[in-house]
């Protein structure tokens, strides 16, 4: 028992909640209201412009007093503002090699933003605490190069690169390279200057353990998963804007496909089984988890499918489409090599989440909460673990349902690309803050640009970044950053995720005792 609650004091460390509703009836209401009033809008201006200049030639009023404020809110509820996009320029990199100038380097907001960002935020703080009170030094970065696939450096609004050596996986450093030259798209000007050393392969690798005298100086590295063990600072992986290899399309586009997978199925229409599909041979939990699948000796309630992503490929990746992955109660998320990217995915299916316990979170996992946004799953027992949730769920659907829902609404709400595009906004500059040195451009780096990016790609890479090019500055400004959690507040978080989880522990081996007894 002891070294249950100290593991699982080690996986919630890292997790809050925040969940915001949103209402369909309300936004279908106002939009009918918006329509029904146009008419009536239009015509009351009309006859008070008639009426007023009457007045003014009958020489009653002085027109003139109140023109200009008044024409001027007319203007702004009548006429919409102009938006101009910037698509890539290839014929003018593809002509002198060089980034274009023509995309607008600053940026006014139409509709200035005040919203506080989802609670989750909150773990910047936490992941660059370790550098509170010594600053990032020149050394102290440099000490990060043996671990970094690149290098990035954002001057003057102008981002630069200089790439190591070491192995990086497919095209992940392409991909997150440019999901950082769109955030300069999405808020041109705002960026503040900076170096970073980015590492895009899975594992953690700066060990706490090496660092634990104070002000010891780990290096900062970007990566995009980390561990209780682990100083990494987690960053939104690749995928966001495409993965290539597995035919994966920009988050965008994503939401909205995995938004109608959603709609072809009511949820207690859909089949009463925990569905898992990935590669069992990247890691052992995985492997262990394939004993849990249904055969005709055992009946462990789960449905499990080894994904071939080379055989997908020759068939066009036909039988791997997310949004036509929606059709089960149940989904399992486990763990790969590291964390996985199918994660954001499994949860925007509006099925509970049966989350398999981890031992790594990226960056948006510490913003969900076990009996909330998912259902914990032992490591230790899984097809025991994944019989009882399965049969609990199935004997309380509407609870169940609702789990299901608040972790997809989590999903596609506060983590939409906006939220990521902002998350990674207030991670650099908070980063930037912490910086003792003025960033400088390396001999070896290059500028690199949307064009440079993807105008010298061809096939579904180009398709991809051509996809998720954001061809016009953002209209709001980012959301506000939460302040960190003090001692009190991590505390009472830590025991609300350990509680809840042990919670779930304790009707699980209440159902296996009952279920002994009786055979």
């Amino acid at each position: 028992m002891k070294e249950r609650n100290e593991k699982l004091m080690n996986v919630f460390w890292l997790r809050t909640y925040v969940l915001q509703k949103n209402s369909t009836r309300w936004k279908y209401l106002m939009k009918r209201s918006a329509t029904e009033t146009t008419f009536v809008t239009a015509f009351l201006i009309f006859l008070f412009l008639v009426i007023a200049s009457a007045l003014s030639f009958a020489g009653w009023i002085d027109l003139a007093k109140y023109s200009g404020h008044f024409y001027k809110k007319v203007a702004k509820s009548t006429i919409k503002p102009q938006i101009f996009e910037y698509p890539l320029d290839c014929n003018a990199w593809n002509k002198t090699k060089t980034c274009p100038r023509t995309y607008p380097t600053s940026y006014k907001p139409l509709n200035p933003n005040n919203l506080t960002c989802p609670e989750y935020f909150r773990w910047i703080h936490e992941d660059l605490r370790h550098w509170k009170n010594t600053g990032i030094t020149r050394e102290i970065l440099e000490k990060a190069k043996k671990y970094a696939n690149f290098r990035l450096i954002i001057l003057d609004g102008k981002i630069y690169i200089e790439r190591y050596e070491k192995y990086s996986i497919q095209t992940r450093h392409l991909f997150t390279m440019y999901g950082i030259v769109q955030l300069l798209r999405w808020y041109p000007g705002k960026l503040p200057n900076l170096e970073i050393m980015f590492d895009t392969n899975d594992r953690p690798v700066v060990a706490a353990k090496d660092f634990r005298q104070p002000n010891s100086g780990p290096p900062p590295l970007f990566r995009y998963c980390s561990d209780w063990r682990s100083m990494d600072i987690v960053f939104p992986d690749w995928s966001f804007w495409g993965w290539a290899e597995t035919n994966i399309r920009p988050w965008r586009s994503m939401v909205k496909n995995i938004k109608e997978g959603n709609k072809r199925s009511n949820w207690k229409d859909r089949i009463p089984f925990a569905y898992w599909r990935g590669n069992p041979k990247v890691s052992p939990i995985r492997k262990d988890l394939m004993k849990c699948n249904v055969t005709p000796k055992q009946n462990w309630d789960t449905l499990l499918y080894i994904q071939d992503w080379v055989d997908q490929s020759r068939k066009g990746y036909k039988e791997s489409n997310i949004e036509d992955q929606c059709t089960h109660r149940f989904k399992i998320y486990v763990e790969g090599w590291a964390w996985s990217v199918s994660e954001k995915y499994i949860f925007a299916c509006d099925s509970p989440t049966l989350y398999i316990t981890p031992r790594y979170y990226d960056f948006f996992m510490r913003g969900m909460i076990p009996q909330q946004h998912y259902w914990p799953i032992r490591d230790t027992d899984k097809c025991k673990s994944l019989k009882f949730a399965v049969q609990w769920g199935n004997n309380h659907t509407d609870k169940a349902q609702a789990i299901g829902k608040a972790g997809s609404d989590f999903i596609h709400e506060d983590m939409k690309m906006e939220r990521v595009f902002d998350y990674i906004y207030h991670l650099l500059n908070e980063y930037a803050k912490l910086q003792k040195f003025d960033p400088v451009v390396p001999p070896n780096a290059t500028e690199i640009c949307s064009e440079s990016l993807a105008c010298p790609s061809d096939g579904i890479w180009r398709k991809f970044m051509e996809e998720a090019l954001e061809k016009s500055p953002s209209n709001t400004e980012p959301c506000t950053l939460p302040p960190p959690y003090n001692p009190q507040q991590l505390k009472a978080f830590i025991e609300q995720n350990i509680k809840a989880t042990k919670q779930v522990e304790a009707m699980e081996d209440e159902y296996w005792s009952r279920l002994n007894k009786k055979q």
